[in-house]
């Protein structure tokens, strides 16, 4: 019975651990603007307010976004710091799709 008791506590912490874990790793609102901003993307090519030498600087700056996004979460947390760099690239990303969506040059 004390042994069942052991497991179950121990199960539980386990558990609590990887929930906490896993809380400490989610960047919903980071996810949420990759996912606007490639749809701005795709609307500037559809649209024709981007160039192919436009869309892939975005899409090179977009990836760097992905990989320092993945390199935060390689530890199994993402600290504020790392989260405030992840914001500040998504924000330059952000500006530089309206910079050359909107500079006149067309497919």
């Amino acid at each position: 019975m004390i042994m069942k008791m052991k497991l179950l506590i121990l199960g539980m912490f386990v558990f609590g651990f990887a929930i906490s874990v896993d809380a400490q790793t989610t960047t919903p609102k980071v996810r949420k603007e990759q996912i606007k901003q490639q749809k701005r993307i795709a609307q500037g090519v559809e649209t024709g307010q981007l160039t192919r030498k436009e869309t892939a600087k975005l899409s090179k700056e977009q990836a760097s976004v992905n990989f320092t996004k993945r390199a935060a979460k390689a530890d199994g947390v993402v600290t504020k710091k790392e989260r405030a760099t992840i914001h500040a690239k998504q924000a330059h990303l952000s500006k530089n799709i309206c910079v050359k969506k909107n500079n006149k040059k067309t497919r």
